[in-house]
Formats: structure tokens, sequence, C-alpha cells
């Protein structure tokens, strides 16, 4: 006798399907393959120079640049990549710039002690919040930041097997399937809201910049503050730092303003005037997506 169960329903269907309520809480989605990395290969992987692009060719494959809150659009990604068994979630991203604190075990140390640890040193608590359990004994613990603040991707800074998913970065998502097993929310925890991260450990995860030499003036102390944020990043980071950057100018309406000191702060860490623009370009794009998706979707509340 024929018997179905839920294992007959093709695995980037049910990816898909996760990605879709993930997305209505306002949580931006890509598709990940079986090894936890974005789906969709890079449309210019075959360019011999290619100039830097966050999507701005209108091609996905772009990573966590391909991130999205639109049905539509998401349906199109997965239908992209149908061998897609799970979906990541971009962190930093509004509305509720999400942070990822992920408590590893493969290190060999206690990292949930750890985090205790610092939480008594420092004294904050982590709040009630969605927590997600991972194949391999780990947890994700999904926090909100401030529209303000750029919290940047770390592993082990913060303490041993505790990694950071910031700006730039995604979580996997509940529900998704990968070569180590099924990612799912800790029971209780699934339909929590994303909890606020404590003032004193968001003072962790956003250290001060290092000293530079001085830019070119800009506005006001939020715009002042990008680009000293953006002067303080290392070989590895540039470009992300200067994206998001320009992401929260345009959020606060100061991208025309900041353009030219982002520029210039961009340059003095090592971009290229060209990669800069285009970065910065690519983040005026995203956040205007950003901004008529929210207005399309309140005004059909």
């Amino acid at each position: 006798m024929a018997t179905t169960d839920r294992h007959a329903v093709p695995p980037a269907a049910l990816a898909l399907a996760h990605a879709l309520s993930t997305a209505e809480r306002g949580l931006a989605v890509i598709p990940l393959s079986r090894t936890k990395l974005p789906a969709l290969r890079s449309p210019h992987r075959d360019d011999p120079d290619p100039a830097p692009c966050h999507g701005e060719c209108g091609l996905p494959g772009h990573g966590v640049y391909d991130a999205t809150t639109d049905p539509a659009r998401i349906r199109a990604l997965f239908a992209a990549a149908p061998r897609a068994t799970g979906y990541g979630i971009a962190c930093g991203l509004p509305p509720h710039h999400l942070i990822g604190i992920d408590l590893d075990t493969k290190s060999g140390t206690d990292s949930s002690a750890a985090l205790r640890e610092l939480a008594l040193r420092h004294l904050f608590t982590i709040p009630d919040t969605v927590v997600v359990a991972t194949p391999s004994g780990g947890r994700h613990v999904w926090l909100s930041g401030p529209p303000d603040a750029v919290v940047p991707n770390s592993a082990g800074r913060l303490a041993p097997g505790i990694d950071i998913r910031g700006a730039g970065g995604y979580l996997v998502g509940p529900g998704s399937r990968t070569a180590q097993g099924v990612y799912s929310a800790v029971p209780g925890t699934a339909h929590l809201p994303v909890a606020p991260c404590p003032p004193a450990l968001l003072r962790l995860l956003t250290p001060p910049p290092r000293a530079h030499h001085p830019s070119h003036a800009h506005p006001g102390q939020h715009g002042h503050g990008l680009v000293q944020f953006v002067l303080a990043a290392h070989e590895g980071q540039r470009n992300t730092r200067l994206f998001w950057a320009a992401c929260r100018a345009h959020e606060s309406d100061l991208g025309d303003t900041l353009t030219e000191a982002l520029v210039d702060a961009a340059t003095r860490t090592g971009l290229t005037e060209r990669e800069a623009r285009s970065t910065i370009a690519s983040a005026g794009r995203l956040t205007r997506h950003n901004a008529e998706t929210r207005q399309a979707s309140q005004g059909h509340a």
C-alpha cells in the first residue's frame, strides 16, 4: 500500500514555503543549497574582469544582495534554484536589523556558558526571542538592532565559539535542510517577536572605529559615524562596511549628501572609486526597493 509523508514534498518546495512564511515577518530571504551557500551561481562567474555588482545588472546570483521580502521575487529566486533545500535570512536589513548570535559547538568550547559569562560580566540578559537549533547541536539567537548601529560579522571575537552574523551576513532559516541535517526553531520560540539586542551587548558587538586620517566634512553626528565606520574597515570587510553604511545613509535621507564623503572614505581604505560608487549606487537601489515594498504591503494590509 502506497504511503505519503512530508518527505514526498520536493525539498525546494518545503524550503520555499518556509522562506515565504519568514518573509511575512519582514525578514528578507534567499535560497540556499545543502552546503548552506547561496543556491544561485553568480551571473558574472565567467567574466574575465567582472565589475563590482550587487544586483544592479538585474540578474539573480548575488548572494545576500538578492535577499527580499517580496513573495513574487522569492518565488522567482527559488524557481531559478530548483535544487535549493533551505533559505538564508539576511541580517542588518530594516525593519528588524537582524543580529544573529551563533553559539557553535564544533570548536569544543561551551559557547552557551561563554555567553552567560559575558552576560554576568557586562550586566545584561538575553531576552525571550527566536532561537534556532542547528544540526550540530548549536543555537542561533535572533536579536534586533537599532537602525543607526551597524554590527559587523565576526568569528570568535566576542568569545570562543560565539560567531556574530550582522551586516552583509545571513542566518540559515528554520526548516532548512542541509548536508548536516535540519535547522528547527526551539520549541516555544518560533512565534516570538525578534527581541531588541540589550544595549550592553550591542556595545560589545559594535567596537569603536580605529583612529584614521580625517576625511571631508560631513553633516551631523550620524553621518560622521557612518563615514568613520567605513574608514575603520580592514581588508576583507571594506566593501561590506561601505554597502551597509550607504544603506543607513539612504534610510536617513542622507544618501546624496554623504555620497562624496563615503567615496572618499572608501578609497582611503583601498577600494577604487569605481568600486565605491558602484557599491553606494547598489545600496541606494536596495533601500528604495525595500521602502517601496513596505509601502506596498502597508497599502494592501
